[in-house]
């Protein structure tokens, strides 16, 4: 007799054919939870204001669809999507854009066959993808800085006049950096620095930083070292390099972008239970995607 071990692709259909049966009887009524309900509760509980061309907005599904679960992540990609999905949760609140471009134009791939597939699945599937950046980047304190404090439990280092600077009282460069990265587990941390070197105050930031933004703070007396997702290697590391040269201990500890925002979207996965209680809220893990050759690990 053969036996058929189920995959994890058989588990997913399964559980979607149950999902896309159930909302074909659902029955809506005054009191259903729509995406349009839970957006307009982040809407009113940020109270952030929108800038002119945000991209906060619906990218798949429509507003009036019932929600029965959300999974909150930094990115939806497909993987996301499929095990939100097979949880039974229908609305994906992402920081990142959906289709690869910063607007989700779609327009840029229209015969891309991953494109096309993903709107497939999406459709077929009654899933709601709806995308939170500017508003949780407008929040004060920003949600992507008191998510990174509190994973790393960073609450006692803070500054009470501004979160984004932590005092270290003179931790090594290596000791902080190893702390770092234990505690946000990330695989592909990169230090710029004298590992020996003493820090007593750093700023920490996230996402990409700029040439203007990152000069602001390393110009600083008091800052030792900026704390960052990503920036150009040709700006702000060069600028970098040249301050440790003119004879000041200077360092930069670059995260990556999205390591640097994950924090951020778990503790939006958090704070969002405290608005909607009708329905599960669950954050789903985006496994870091890259590896160093001397630590091969893939997890998809």
């Amino acid at each position: 007799m053969t036996t058929h071990n189920p995959t994890r692709r058989d588990f997913l259909i399964a559980s979607l054919g149950v999902i896309a049966a159930t909302k074909l009887t659902y029955s809506q009524d005054s009191s259903t939870l729509t995406a349009s309900k839970v957006i307009e509760r982040i809407k009113s509980n940020l109270n952030v204001p929108l800038p002119r061309l945000s991209v906060d907005k619906i990218i798949a599904g429509n507003e009036d669809m019932p929600v029965t679960g959300i999974g909150v992540s930094i990115m939806a990609t497909l993987d996301v999507i499929e095990r939100a999905a097979a949880k039974g949760l229908n609305m994906v609140i992402t920081h990142e854009p959906t289709f690869y471009s910063q607007r989700d134009d779609l327009n840029l791939y229209p015969d891309d066959s991953v494109v096309q597939y993903k709107r497939d699945y999406l459709e077929k599937n009654n899933v709601i993808v709806y995308r939170l950046y500017d508003q949780w980047l407008g929040r004060n304190p920003s949600g992507y800085v008191e998510g990174i404090t509190n994973l790393m439990d960073l609450e006692k280092h803070a500054d009470d006049l501004n979160s984004n600077l932590l005092n270290f009282e003179g931790k090594s460069l290596l000791e902080l950096a190893k702390d770092i990265e234990t505690k946000l587990n990330i695989k592909t941390l990169r230090v710029m620095g004298d590992p020996k070197m003493p820090v007593n105050l750093a700023f920490i930031g996230y996402g990409n930083t700029s040439l203007n933004q990152a000069v602001d703070i390393l110009s600083r007396d008091d800052i030792d070292v900026l704390i960052i997702g990503e920036a150009n290697e040709w700006d702000v590391n060069e600028y970098a390099i040249d301050i440790y040269s003119t004879g000041k201990n200077k360092a930069v500890i670059y995260l990556g972008h999205l390591n640097s925002d994950v924090p951020g979207m778990k503790f939006c996965a958090e704070w969002l239970k405290g608005i909607v209680k009708e329905v599960p809220i669950e954050y789903i893990d985006f496994p870091e995607p890259l590896w160093f050759a001397d630590k091969p690990e893939w997890k998809y």
